[in-house]
C-alpha cells in the first residue's frame, strides 16, 4: 500500500487538494493507495475559495508518507519552521515530494528544489524566480519531473502531474483507466506549454476531432499535411493553430502519442520490440529505443520488465474458492 499525504497549508487552493484526493483517494484505489490530508496540526484549514477543509492529521503523517503532495496556498509566505522541517525529514528518508501550483513555494522554502528544475503557476513565476534563485525555474512547463521532486503549474496541471505519478507507479494503461474515470486527458507531456490559447476551431471536426483521428491512425506514418487536411486547414495555418491550442508542434505531439502507445503495448502484450515499434508508428526498434531513451531514460525491455513487475505486485490476490471436497483452495 502506497501512502499519499497531501499537506494543506492555509489558505489552501481547494482544487489543488481535490485533484490528488480524487486520483489517489478514490474508492477504486483502496487496494493501491492510502490517502491522508494533513495540516500543521489536525484542524480546519481555510481555503482560497470561501470554505474550509478538515485535515484529520498533523505533520506526523509525513513521517510515514511514500509520496507528499503540497497543493497551492496563499499568501505565499514561507510556511512555519515546523512544516519546513517535516518536509525536509520526509525528503531525507526518500519520500517522493511533489507540489501543485504555488505549492512549489513551500518546497523551495524548505530548500528541496535547490539545484533542481521546477515550475509553478505562470502568474507567480517572477516572484518565485526572485525569491529562489538557486532553483532552475521553467515557467513555461506544465510539470517538471526531477525524480524525487516534482512540481506542476497551476490548477488543471495538477491533474497532469498526478496522472504522471500514477503512470510512474502502475504504467500507462492503468493511468489511462484513471484518466477515463476522471474524464480527463490521458496524457499531456510535462513539456507542454502553460501558455495555451484556445482558438475557436473551424467548423467540422476541429482540432480535438483531428487529434482523436490521429490517435486512431497512430500505427501508420502521418504528415502535418494529412492532419491539416483532416482539420480543414492549410498546413501552415493548421500548424499555427495546433501550437496555440496545445503548446506543442504537431510532430512533437505525434511522437508523444506514439510513445504512449508503445508503453501500453510493452506493458500489456508480448509483442516483440520490432512489432511494438511498427504498431505505434515509430517504424523500427532502433527508433523506438532512441525515443524511449529520450523520453524515459530506459530501454523497451527494461520498461517492459519494470512495469510487468509493478502490474504483478498490484494485482489483487484471487478469492478463495471451495474445492469439491468442501475445503478451501486458491
Amino acid at each position: 500500500m502506497h501512502h499519499v499525504v497531501a499537506l494543506a497549508l492555509p489558505d489552501v487552493v481547494a482544487f489543488d487538494l481535490a485533484v490528488p484526493a480524487q486520483i489517489f483517494g478514490h474508492r477504486s484505489e483502496h487496494g493501491r493507495y492510502a490517502f491522508t490530508a494533513c495540516a500543521e496540526r489536525p484542524a480546519t484549514v481555510p481555503s482560497t475559495t470561501g470554505f474550509a477543509l478538515q485535515a484529520s492529521a498533523g505533520l506526523a503523517a509525513l513521517q510515514t508518507a511514500d509520496t507528499v503532495i503540497v497543493p497551492g496556498f496563499y499568501p505565499l509566505d514561507d510556511p512555519p519552521p515546523a512544516v519546513l522541517d517535516a518536509l525536509r525529514r520526509a525528503a531525507a528518508r526518500g519520500a517522493r515530494v511533489a507540489s501543485v501550483c504555488t505549492g512549489a513555494f513551500a518546497l523551495a522554502a524548505a530548500g528541496l528544489l535547490d539545484g533542481h528544475a521546477a515550475t509553478t503557476h505562470w502568474h507567480n513565476a517572477g516572484e518565485f524566480a526572485a525569491r529562489f534563485p538557486a532553483v532552475r525555474l521553467r515557467p513555461d512547463a506544465l510539470y517538471v519531473d526531477e525524480g524525487q521532486f516534482l512540481t506542476s503549474a497551476g490548477v488543471a496541471a495538477g491533474i497532469d502531474l498526478c496522472l504522471h505519478l500514477y503512470r510512474n507507479d502502475h504504467g500507462a494503461e492503468a493511468a489511462a483507466e484513471v484518466a477515463r474515470r476522471m474524464v480527463a486527458a490521458v496524457h499531456r507531456p510535462g513539456g507542454q506549454a502553460q501558455f495555451v490559447q484556445r482558438p475557436l476551431p473551424k467548423s467540422g471536426a476541429g482540432l480535438a476531432g483531428t487529434c482523436a483521428w490521429a490517435v486512431s491512425e497512430i500505427h501508420r506514418p502521418l504528415t502535418v499535411v494529412e492532419l491539416a487536411r483532416h482539420a480543414g486547414f492549410a498546413p501552415r495555418t493548421f500548424a499555427r493553430h495546433f501550437l496555440a491550442e496545445t503548446g506543442m508542434t504537431p510532430r512533437r505531439w505525434l511522437t508523444a502519442q506514439r510513445l504512449l502507445e508503445a508503453r501500453r503495448l510493452l506493458e500489456a502484450t508480448d509483442l516483440t520490440v520490432d512489432e511494438v515499434a511498427r504498431r505505434c508508428g515509430l517504424g523500427t526498434a532502433a527508433n523506438l529505443r532512441l525515443n524511449l531513451a529520450r523520453d524515459a531514460a530506459t530501454t523497451p525491455s527494461a520498461y517492459r520488465s519494470a512495469f510487468r513487475d509493478i502490474a504483478a505486485r498490484s494485482r489483487p490476490a484471487p478469492a478463495p474458492r471451495p474445492d469439491p471436497a468442501g475445503t478451501v483452495s486458491r
